[in-house]
């Protein structure tokens, strides 16, 4: 290959070494680097390296073409499957799961990740926990996607990954802004930058984090040097052709220039960010761009224009929409430009919506834990103002002693009066007492079946992997699935707050979700769970659940062949004395497969499970499969 001095520097083919790793090895190039890893990563040699770039080709598409990425992250799939690589297969499953969740695809984002786990090495963990997280910020879930947040941080700590620290603090940055904790975020993100300059590489994640710090900046009404941290990410978002950092600080430049009056620089900021969202392809990205427009239009006074465009950004946030955040902002400034515009009822429905929004996110959960985390903060910082007080505190000795006594004899008043009460009521203490205990008891039992069923699953996962007969690998992924739809049944027990029910619907579309990540097939298959919320007991619930799964399956395996794009429809309800679950697909008509084996194995289940539960099964091949089963309702408890 006639390789330019610009690919030299990270591409030389004629090296046993041939590819420094962009933005780790080296940032020593252009924008034109994605174009040269499509170039060359077909002629690398050996297959790792040829992996290495064809990942590293399909992450950073992500911040041009989310389509394009999605498809470099597919073949690289499908070529590590094809040459048994369970290592780089997962790390190809990392890569495909920070394009699904940037497309809005939370739930099979996170069930990637989740198969990913078992593949990968302990290096490859801190960005797994990392994109967990980002998962779980979309949803507005901030306390767990904290604690993802605290297990990246920990884990780079222990095996010396500067990269890994620095993201984990710049995550926190993030948090702590949108929990309007802009002090501890603004120092948490400088920590983050210092990291990031220590070890000297300029990548997506360093302007990502100056970003975050001009934010916090902003939000604590220091304009300038917002400005600053803004102009360097811009700098290298156009370096390195970044489209999605490009178009965050655009957003937030709109704000900082509505607060200065400086209109014009915020309306060319605002069509800024409108061009790289739509570059990018990204219903988030443009979602949130309108929403900024309309931001500035209400500080203008344009409350017509703001609800035009308001209404917009509330039109791409489809009913699935992700991040809670941004959306609950949307309905405060369509509130506010329906007020300015004197729509009082408009103004408050959007505002009620507004508060039903933020209430889901900002929960007394999620506040305690980043509380948690800005005391932990705290307490290292203070450590050794602590050491030079030592010698007051001595001096306070005597004042203290005499407090301690205090205290003892007014604990002694608390305990006599604790004493006569607790007699009134001790009954109901050890009752409640009791009940909480066994309640912890169930939680307990049912989280330790969910984590003994997802080891069973992993080995599945882990011994389909050395398996070369066809019809045996696919019986295994079957068990697998199958072990699977079991854990989830288990999770939401102990997730939930009724120990002894379980919610169907969100439980199936985890369930598709998951088993539509596993075969790949998400971007032309689509499952809809077409029904109301409807809980069911567990004796209920779980065959339902392999039925559910066997069906899906052979929907996927069978019913749409050659590529074709198809939809799957699941129902659940309650008909008379009966409960009714209907699986339909529009695909090519098939009968129930025979299974991997070659025996009907999944035939056989069906039928088991159908006699077990009392029931009946019709099945019509006529436009596509549906398949409908009656059975004997037995209400929850």
């Amino acid at each position: 290959m006639n390789c330019t001095a610009l690919v030299a520097q990270f591409i030389d083919l004629s090296r046993e070494n041939s590819y420094k790793k962009v933005f780790v090895e080296t940032d020593d190039f252009d924008l034109s680097y994605l174009d040269i890893l499509e170039q060359s990563y077909t002629k690398a040699k050996p297959e790792s390296i040829k992996f290495s770039m064809l990942n590293d080709l399909a992450y950073y598409w992500h911040t041009r073409n989310l389509v394009k990425a999605l498809a470099f992250a597919e073949k690289g799939l499908a070529l590590t499957k094809q040459k048994k690589d369970t290592l780089w297969h997962g790390r190809f499953q990392i890569t495909q799961a920070s394009i699904l969740l940037r497309m809005e695809k939370l739930y099979t984002a996170e069930a990637t990740l989740e198969l990913a786990k078992v593949k990968v090495s302990e290096g490859d963990l801190p960005f797994l926990y990392t994109q967990l997280g980002y998962v779980y910020e979309r949803r507005g879930e901030l306390d767990t996607a904290a604690d993802y947040a605290l297990e990246s941080l920990n884990l780079g700590m222990k095996i010396g990954d500067k990269k890994a620290v620095a993201l984990a603090n710049s995550d926190f940055s993030n948090l702590f802004w949108k929990q309007s904790k802009f002090q501890t975020g603004l120092e948490y993100g400088l920590k983050s930058l210092e990291i990031f300059e220590e070890w000297g590489v300029t990548d997506l994640d360093y302007g990502f984090t100056l970003y975050v710090v001009g934010n916090n900046y902003l939000a604590l009404g220091e304009h300038q040097k917002a400005l600053q941290y803004y102009k360097h990410s811009i700098s290298i978002g156009e370096r390195y052709g970044f489209y999605n950092n490009l178009s965050d600080v655009y957003i937030s430049l709109v704000d900082l220039y509505g607060e200065l009056e400086e209109y014009e620089k915020a309306d060319e900021a605002g069509k800024n960010a409108l061009k790289y969202a739509d570059l990018l392809e990204n219903e988030f990205m443009i979602m949130r761009s309108w929403l900024s427009i309309a931001k500035l239009q209400n500080m203008q006074g344009a409350y017509i224009l703001a609800i035009e465009s308001i209404q917009k950004s509330i039109r791409i946030a489809s009913e699935d929409f992700g991040d809670k955040y941004y959306l609950s902002q949307a309905y405060q400034t369509l509130g506010k430009a329906y007020a300015g515009n004197h729509n009082y009822q408009e103004a408050y429905t959007a505002f009620a919506q507004y508060d039903t929004l933020k209430n889901m996110i900002f929960t007394a959960e999620a506040d305690q834990r980043t509380s948690l985390l800005q005391t932990e903060f705290d307490v290292a910082k203070k450590e050794g103002t602590i050491l030079s007080q030592e010698t007051r505190i001595k001096r306070q000795s005597y004042l203290q002693t005499l407090l301690i006594i205090i205290a003892f004899l007014l604990f002694l008043l608390l305990l006599l009066a604790y004493k006569a009460i607790r007699n009134k009521f001790k009954i109901n203490i050890l009752l409640r007492k009791q009940n909480n205990e066994k309640e912890f008891l169930l939680k307990e039992i049912h989280h330790r079946v969910k984590n003994n069923l997802e080891v069973v699953s992993s080995l599945l996962s882990l011994q389909s992997a050395q398996i070369d007969d066809p019809n045996v690998l696919g019986a295994m992924q079957e068990s697998q699935h199958r072990v699977q739809s079991m854990s989830m049944i288990h999770q939401k027990l102990y997730m939930g707050k009724n120990l002894a029910t379980i919610e169907m619907k969100d439980y199936f579309e985890n369930l598709s979700a998951f088993i539509v990540g596993a075969y790949g097939v998400q971007t032309r298959v689509s499952v809809t769970v077409a029904m109301e919320s409807f809980e069911l007991d567990v004796d209920s619930a779980i065959p339902i659940g392999l039925i559910v799964n066997e069906l899906i399956t052979n929907s996927l395996k069978h019913a749409f062949p050659d590529g074709r794009f198809g939809k799957i429809q699941i129902t659940l309800k309650k008909t008379g004395t009966l409960l009714q679950l209907d699986v339909i697909d529009d695909g090519v008509g098939q009968v129930i497969a025979t299974g991997a084996t070659g025996k009907g194995f999944g035939s056989h289940l069906i039928a088991l499970l159908t006699k077990q539960l009392d029931g009946k099964m019709e099945l019509n091949t006529h436009r596509g499969t549906s398949v409908s089963f009656k059975f004997q309702f037995t209400k929850a408890a």
